[in-house]
């Protein structure tokens, strides 16, 4: 039996409302919510302090070996171990180190550099980090690693530049969480599970699913190439005032 709740991941640059988002979108859905820097701060899946970035700098490897108990569809080598039924939202801004098979969706988040720039300047960023956040963000650096990383059905992108965008954004993500649940419980019902093709390795319930993703956007396009981005691991302690 694999998942029968969808894992998300909320990302995006700093500024443009993940913790706002997931926190809505855990209100209305009951999928249980994980602030990836609280997390890592928890578990001790840091790697020292950068002083001239202000940031944590997160160890990739202790971050999986703490998450994969909760987000792998097995999350032991031991043949007795119970299967992940999912249902966690994730806020982080890498997402290039997540196994797709971990993710049922993957939410980018957008601003306007305006907007984004006064969300920035509000929180007294230096500015190396002010500056590196902006070029991101107009450069679609996390979108192109979002779309990089997971097959094209499973990402989508939104607009967040207004408390019209968020309570839209949340209502749309909410009913894809239904529909894809309705598949699950629909493809139980007729047999078990309905396995997909193995070169995609994704099942059926995953595929009805991710097919209403198109209904919260149709910004899925082709991938540009990838651009480096620099503290790809970083965490910051100001993100979770409304990341």
């Amino acid at each position: 039996m694999s998942r029968t709740r969808p894992s998300i991941i909320v990302t995006g640059t700093p500024g443009v409302g993940k913790t706002l988002h997931c926190e809505r979108i855990a209100q209305e859905s009951g999928l249980e919510y994980i602030s990836i820097n609280k997390f890592a701060k928890q578990h001790d899946c840091h790697d020292g302090y950068d002083e001239e970035l202000q940031t944590w700098v997160v160890d990739d490897d202790k971050l999986l070996d703490a998450l994969e108990p909760l987000l792998a569809k097995t999350p032991s080598a031991d043949p007795s171990s119970k299967p992940n039924r999912g249902g966690y939202l994730l806020d982080w801004h890498a997402v290039s180190l997540f196994p797709e098979s971990w993710i049922d969706l993957v939410v980018v988040l957008r601003a306007s550099s305006e907007i984004l720039y006064d969300r920035l300047t509000s929180r007294n960023y230096g500015e190396k980090k002010l500056q590196e956040n902006m070029d991101a963000e107009i450069m679609e650096v996390l979108l192109d690693e979002a779309r990089e990383s997971f097959a094209p059905e499973l990402v989508i992108e939104l607009k967040s530049d207004s408390r019209e965008d968020l309570t839209e954004n949340v209502g749309r993500i909410a009913e894809w969480i239904g529909n894809w649940e309705k598949a699950r419980r629909r493809d139980a019902e007729i047999g078990g599970e309905s396995v997909r093709g193995r070169s995609t390795g994704e099942d059926t319930a995953g595929e009805n699913g991710n097919k209403n993703a198109e209904a919260i956007t149709a910004t899925t396009g082709k991938s540009k190439p990838k651009r480096k981005r620099e503290g790809a691991g970083d965490t910051d302690e100001e993100e979770e005032e409304d990341d």
